[in-house]
This record gives C-alpha cells, structure tokens and sequence, in this order.
C-alpha cells in the first residue's frame, strides 16, 4: 500500500486549521485521519477511528490533557477539528480501574468529560483511545489484516507474520471490555507498534501522527504482501449461460420484490448496481451459497449490509417468469430466515430488541453483478460499497482459506448495539422517500421546479431534459441524476429509462412535462406544423408513460404518472390549435392509463396549468399571446380571478400533491388562478 505522508501537505494543514482553538497536535490529526479515510481498503463511510492526546485550555483559561477522538457521524475521508472533540483525558482514564461499566454509563461518561457540550458523542472506541498511551493512535479496518484473520487459524497466521512488534486481541465487542482487554494486551508488551484485533481491524500508534500513519501502511503491506505470497488458488465457477437478462430487465423485478407493504403504504426501496470482473468471478463462484452467507468481514458492516446477501438464480433469457417466481421463493426465505435469526438471537437478550425490516441490503446475481438497497439513493450506494469490500476480502480468504468470521450471535450483538444503530440516524423519513421519479423537460421551467419540489419531499430524482447539460445542471442542485433525452425519440426514451433501471433500479414516479407551442388558426396552418407539434405534445408523453408503466408494471408496487395537459385542452385559445389540440388528446391519454392500469396500482392524473413564464412561454410569446387577446401584457399573465400570476413553482406543488395523493387517479387539477372558462367543475 502506498505511503502518501507529504511534509509540504502537512505543513499546508497546520497553516489551514491552526487557530486560537485548534492547535498543531489537530491539525496534523486531521491531515493522517483524511489520508486514512481517503483508502478505501483501509476505511469506508464512517469506519475506523483516529485520536490525538494533546492539551487545551478548559473554561477557566487553564491548560489541561484532553483526547480529541472522532466524533459520531463523521467521515475521516473528509473530516474538520469539529469532528475530533475533545474529552478530558484524566477523568477518562480513571474507568480503567472499574470492573464493569454498561454502554450507557461509557457514553454518559464520555459525554460529561466533553470540552463542548455540543460537540458530537466520541467514537464508541474513545476508551480503548484513551487507555494507549501513544500521542497519536489509528484504527481501521484494512482489507488485508481482515482477509488474514477472517480464516481458520488466521490468528496464527498473523502472529507469523508480525511476531513482537504487534499486540494480538481476541474479538471482544467494542466497548468497555474491548478497551480494558486491550490495555491488557498492550501492557504485556509496551514495545509494540499496534494491535490486531482479530476478525474487526487494526490499530497503530505513535508519538508523532506520520510515525502512527507509517506504521499503519507498513503493517497493511505486509499483509498484503502475504497474502500475494499464500495466494494458492482462486474461486472455481460455475458454467455461466450465454444468454442471460439484462440489468433492465432484472432490477424492476427484485426491486419489486423487496418492497415493504405496510398497512398505510408501499416502503420501495432503491438499488445501485455494480458489475466487474471481480464481482462477476465471486458471483459466479460454484460455492458462492457457501462463502458468502458467513457473514461480514468485519462486524461494523452490519448495520447496513444485514448479516448476509440474498443470492438470487440465474436470469436467463426468455425466462423471466421463472426467474421472477424463483426470485421470489428466495425473497420469502431470506425473509422467514432474517426472522428466525432475531428470533432465535433475541431469545437471549436482557432486554428484548425490535426487529428491523427483514429486507435484504444486498443481492447477488450470478452471470449479472450485486445490488446495494437503501432508503435512499445514498444508502444504497454505502451498501453497494460495502459488498464490494466484501467481496474483495472474501476472494482473498478463499485464494488460500477458508472464510470464516464471528459467530451469529456476535453479529446479531453488532446489528442490534443501539451505539451502531445510532450512526444511521433516526430521523422522519420525507414523503416521498425511496421513491424514484424521472422529469421531462426538467431542465428549466415548470420541470425543473418540478424537480426541486419531489427531491425536497425526498424522492430520488432523475431530470430529463433534450438540453443534457441544463438537465445535468438542475440535477447537481437537487443531487439527482441529470440525462439527456429527446422524448419525440423511441430510441432515446428507452435508452433514458433503461438507465434509470440500471442506476436505482426502477420508477415509482413520472411527471411528463416537456412540451412546447405551436400558433396559427387551425384552418391555415401547414400539416407538418401539425404534425410536429403532435409529436411532442402528445406521442412523446404516450412512449414516456408507456416505458414508465412497462417498469412500473415489472416492479408490481404500483406507480403515478403524471401529464402537465394545459389550460388549452378545456379552454383553447384564439390562433392556438396546434398546441391545443394534442394537449386535449393527452389529457384523454391520461384518463386512458387511469382506466387501463387502475387495478395494478398505477395512478394516473393531470394538472391543466395556464400562463406560465418558462422556455415555453418566453417574452416573445407572451407579447404574442397578449396582442392576440387584445390586451396588456401585465393583463394577460395577470388574467384570472385571483388577479395575481401564477408560477412554476405553483404547478410544481400541484404535481407533488397529486403525486402524493394516493387514492386519486383520473384527476385533473387546475392552476392558473382562476379561468371559470377552464373549469372543469
């Protein structure tokens, strides 16, 4: 593993950060913390810790000893002085003399000793920190040392490799007596450079952070060193098909599957797939139903992965039902089995847990790739990550082992730690959470702020717009995906959703927004005006609702599809046919998928919107539209019983409702502040 200490970077460092509150010691922590966190076979999303024993001044001015350990929430792939607090060091380390403390007396503990007592709750690994001596200390979870101890006699194997210069810890849960038995171990031999602690990670330490950060990147080469050394076989795979479904073609179904029904509603959840030569060649492995339902490779995985995979059968071509029915079957067994292992686990705890939803993080297709699931696109990712890392130590444990890890009940102990619970935050999901929705014409206008409205309500978003880099610009504000699409295209509308498929899984949601205006009376107006308009207005809203359902429908969870119709499909104005016209026949359009798809749960409405500044009405077309109405301009965007303009963000809170309205289907909903002409009622 490369080395990438800098002293020109570290002195950049000291000059960023040192202030009146933050002093050398910190901010050369945090330089080691963020080369650390940006590895990602040493550390991933949140995992490891790092410290620094340094001294500070208290309220009164005076100078004491502190430890500044990351706090709860922070990444040490990006992490600030705020996210190192700092605690008093004397008064922590006076816990060692107790034979006992409960999670709940450590953390009152830690908490009471902060410096700040806004400051975020220190790692949960703040004692074990704090009972070293070192000034500086690391831990992560490196790929290498886990590959090496998650084996049958991988303890032995590590003591070859490292002899004295590593004290060597039996797995223990993190806490008090983890901290306890590691200063034991430690303390039996005060020359070592770190510890192992088998089947979780590694810790070094130092009197200076590069002699720590060195000594980490030292011990992780050895190991991976010796493992390329003890690397003997590799994992022997099955016979794979040549005609196999496509992503496309397989998400909807598992993401369908792996919905949680509850009594108000549908929980989807989102996917991210990954695929790559390493993925494939441990999916494909004859004895994968083996290897990969041990466990994680090292326990902090669990909170996000669940304990294991679901493994799914091969999706061969043409045989889709099977692959769904089959799918399925495992679906339900990896349910029934998630239970059982509460069930059974829970049976032994003092006080009982509440069980999590029984859903799989993780799916693995033989032939295709892996699925990471999560309440959110960013969850799921993590999840996806995870395995990834899984799967990269596991295929090393297996090139010269056999992969094993801790018992179930020390995973069950870990997935249900409320201190491990309380890093994924428990706050009220947003309405439209781990739904998927997909805007056209989302580049500006009514789309965009479309798209602002459902990703504020909590919605993966996906902005379609002809303009890829205005779609691409909306989508980086909102943090959604941003693809360019012209829906007068069949082509280009299927290569967009299959995209989406391929990126989260699937669609709960589409807002068929993109449109534009065509004028002339409709006696003299040339056919190919006509006809060109149609095309946009009313045949690109019918191919993008007839891939959404077609997705929808694979999913089984239901869905909504969404049409701006426009004012002119009730009320036509004066020299404006060519736009009124097939915005009445896609205003029948919806009323037709309401009918047609009711009974699966697809919803289907309208919003009839009117005088709107957008692309589509510009200036130009304002100044058009007034002249033909035979008034001011100010009159004319002011023309409704409210006397007030109405605004894209208007017609985007219509949308989001209706969205949000899951007993409505058929429904048109009018904003345009009042036109008794446009009424429907």
């Amino acid at each position: 593993m490369e080395n990438l200490w800098s002293d020109e970077e570290a002195r950049s460092y000291i000059s960023r950060f040192v202030t009146n509150e933050v002093n050398e010691d910190l901010a050369l922590r945090v330089y080691t913390s963020r080369l650390l966190g940006g590895e990602p076979k040493l550390v991933l999303h949140g995992g490891g810790n790092t410290s620094v024993k340094t001294t500070m001044p208290d309220t009164l001015g005076e100078s004491i000893e502190v430890l500044c350990v990351k706090g709860s929430g922070w990444d040490l792939g990006d992490i600030e002085p705020p996210g190192l607090p700092a605690v008093r060091l004397g008064q922590i380390r006076k816990l060692a003399a107790l034979p006992s403390l409960t999670d709940e007396e450590m953390v009152n503990a830690q908490r009471l000793n902060l410096l700040e007592s806004a400051a975020p709750t220190p790692s949960v690994e703040t004692l074990l920190h704090a009972f070293l001596p070192h000034k500086f200390v690391d831990h992560t979870h490196a790929n290498a040392i886990l590959a090496l101890t998650d084996q049958e006699g991988g303890d032995e194997i590590c003591q070859e490799i490292f002899g004295n210069r590593m004290g060597y810890v039996p797995y223990i849960m993190p806490g008090f007596a983890l901290a306890k038995k590691a200063k034991e171990v430690f303390e039996e031999n005060p020359s070592v450079e770190g510890l192992i602690l088998f089947k979780h990670g590694i810790f070094t330490f130092g009197e200076t952070a590069q002699e720590s950060y060195d000594r980490m990147i030292e011990m992780v080469t050895l190991a991976e060193n010796e493992i390329k050394r003890r690397r003997s076989h590799s994992i022997e795979a099955i016979d794979i098909p040549a005609g196999l479904a496509s992503v496309v073609e397989i998400a909807p179904i598992l993401r369908g599957l792996c919905a949680i029904e509850t009594e108000k509603s549908t929980q989807r959840l989102i996917m991210d797939f990954r695929s790559s030569e390493a993925i494939l060649n441990f999916v494909n492995g004859k004895d994968l139903e083996r290897y990969s339902q041990q466990g994680t490779v090292t326990p902090d995985h669990v909170i996000r992965t669940k304990p294991n995979p679901l493994v799914t059968p091969l999706p061969e071509v043409g045989k889709l039902e099977e692959f769904k029915a089959a799918a399925k079957v495992g679906v339900q067994r990896y349910i029934a089995d998630y239970r059982a292992y509460f069930s059974r686990n829970n049976e032994k705890q003092v006080v009982p847990k509440t069980e999590l939803d029984p859903m799989p993080r993780v799916i693995l297709v033989p032939g295709v790739g892996l699925f990471g699931l999560g309440n959110s696109a960013g969850a799921a990712a993590v999840a996806a990550d995870l395995a990834e890392t899984n799967i990269d130590v596991i295929t090393d444990v297996e090139s010269m082992g056999v992969y094993k890890v801790i018992p179930e009940s020390d995973i069950f102990d870990i997935e249900y730690w409320s201190l491990e619970q309380a890093k994924l935050g428990k706050s009220a999901e947003k309405p439209l959470q781990r739904q998927i929705a997909a805007v056209t014409g989302g580049g500006s206008g009514i789309g965009a702020a479309t798209a602002r409205a459902f990703a504020n309500a909590g919605a993966v978003v996906v902005v379609l717009d002809r303009d890829e880099s205005s779609a691409a610009s909306i989508a980086a504000d909102i943090g959604g995906l941003g693809l360019g699409c012209d829906v007068t295209n069949i082509e280009s509308v299927k290569s967009a959703f299959a995209l989406i498929c391929e990126r989260f899984g699937g669609l709960d949601l589409l807002v068929s927004n993109a449109g534009a205006a065509w004028q002339g009376k409709i006696g003299e107006v040339d056919d190919a005006v006509l006809r060109e308009s149609f095309e946009l207005n009313f045949f690109a809203h019918q191919s993008v609702a007839k891939a959404a359902v077609e997705i929808m429908r694979a999913q089984g969870t239901g869905g909504c599809l969404l049409f701006n119709t426009s004012k002119q499909a009730i009320n036509p104005g004066p020299d404006f046919g060519p736009y009124g016209l097939p915005k009445a026949a896609t205003l029948f359009l919806m009323k037709q998928y309401a009918l047609d798809y009711g009974a699966e749960g697809i919803r289907s409405n309208a919003v009839n919107a009117d005088r709107i500044r957008t692309g589509l009405l510009d200036d130009e077309m304002i100044a058009a539209r007034s002249k033909a109405r035979g008034v001011s301009e100010a009159d004319y965007m002011g023309g409704n019983l409210l006397r007030r303009e109405v605004l894209a963000e208007d017609v985007a809170k219509a949308f989001l409702d209706l969205a949000l309205a899951e007993k409505t289907t058929a429904a048109v909903v009018t904003v345009d502040g009042g036109n008794i002409a446009a009424s429907l009622r």
